[in-house]
């Protein structure tokens, strides 16, 4: 039987318009009747992942935020550069709804016996639009919680957990034996750590301060090397003698650093090589970029020889090159280690109108690594 349900929600929409404003709101959306084998799901809570912040924000300049409405809620608008509209070209005067996942509690069910079995459940669901208060999808959609998991502790069931599988799983595809990985001490960085622990798996963690370093060792991580050291292109050479990593992901994507990385994994190859070559060694040396929490331009000093790469990487693409059936495995190993090598942990929990409020705009925009904001669409405020 269905739970009692209104016949509209809440949904924060993101607009961005020609004349160069960002609008935030919130939308008043129908609810409506699930189809044969769809589900109608109260959210309960959905992360901002800085996935999120792409489309939430765009290249808004925060600085510049005002916030007007009376009864009728909140409205957040702020400036964006004119230098930046080109790459919002694409989006000019849409509302779109935002949020990548969440969790919550299936609260109408579609006739089929799929939809049905997961009535009164509580399921994580990946599926975009998903700061709001309900979110109608097909039941295949959505991934069946334990009775012991809360939709907090589910929320973040997707971006995260899977980013990381994505990585040791491309590690493996590729024919790669050891990992490195930028902005460590993040929820992925920790969760990336666990799951390399548990797959026997050698993982080189780059850090920015003693805090982080001390937090991953907390944890059992191994190899940690901190970039606001004097001494971190010693230490990060040193580690990748030790374990043979020559493929790394890169949160940062600007700045020096994927070129530093590059350069010590030529350090580490030359200390190994048999023979001089002017080309620089012949061992492959790659860098995914996977995040943009640096936006300024990625440098490089060409110091790695000839036998490198760098390029892009996203969770959707491995995930269609592995297929349904192991994608599938995947997501079942998160749902059954949700607490223990997947657990996320959050800073703050806020309301969809907190979230239109620019003090916390201006900090969870800051991406600042060990904290995350957790958006619970029916909290007052």
């Amino acid at each position: 039987m269905a739970m009692e349900t209104p016949d509209t929600g809440l949904q924060l929409r993101s607009l961005i318009r020609a004349g160069g404003e960002l609008e935030l709101s919130l939308a008043v959306v129908p609810v409506g009747e699930p189809g044969p084998d769809e589900v109608v799901v109260r959210v309960e809570a959905s992360p901002i992942n800085p996935s999120d912040l792409g489309l939430l924000l765009g290249a808004a300049d925060v600085t510049t935020a005002v916030v007007s409405g009376g009864a009728g809620g909140p409205v957040f608008t702020a400036q964006v550069p004119p230098a930046f509209m080109r790459a919002m070209a694409g989006r000019l005067d849409q509302s779109l709804p935002v949020g990548n996942e969440g969790a919550g509690v299936v609260v109408k069910a579609g006739a089929s016996s799929a939809a049905q079995a997961l009535l009164g459940k509580t399921v994580a669901i990946l599926g975009g639009a998903m700061y709001t208060q309900y979110r109608t999808l097909r039941a295949a959609d959505c991934l069946l919680l334990g009775d012991d998991v809360t939709p907090a502790e589910g929320a973040s069931c997707f971006v995260n957990p899977l980013t990381a599988l994505g990585m040791i799983g491309t590690m493996r595809l590729e024919g790669y034996t050891a990992l490195v990985h930028t902005a460590a001490a993040s929820n992925l960085g920790q969760m990336l750590v666990k799951a390399c622990l548990a797959d026997g798996v050698a993982l080189v963690n780059i850090v920015r301060s003693a805090e982080q370093e001390a937090l991953l060792r907390g944890i059992g991580a191994v190899h940690i090397c901190d970039s606001s050291k004097p001494s971190f292109m010693e230490d990060l050479t040193a580690a990748l003698v030790t374990t043979g990593a020559t493929l790394a992901f890169d949160a940062i994507g600007g700045g020096r650093l994927a070129g530093q990385i590059l350069t010590c994994m030529e350090a580490a190859a030359n200390q190994t090589a048999t023979s001089y070559s002017r080309y620089g060694s012949t061992t492959h040396k790659q860098v995914y970029i996977y995040g943009g929490l640096n936006t300024g331009p990625t440098e490089f000093n060409r110091g790695f020889g000839m036998a490198w790469g760098v390029g892009g990487w996203l969770l959707t693409p491995f995930l269609q090159k592995i297929g349904p059936a192991d994608g599938q495995k995947l997501r079942q190993r998160v749902a059954n280690e949700i607490k223990t090598t997947f657990a996320s942990h959050y800073t703050s929990v806020i309301s969809l109108t907190e979230a239109l409020d620019p003090a916390v705009i201006a900090a969870y925009n800051k991406k600042s690594t060990g904290e995350k904001f957790l958006i619970a669409p029916h909290k007052g405020g």
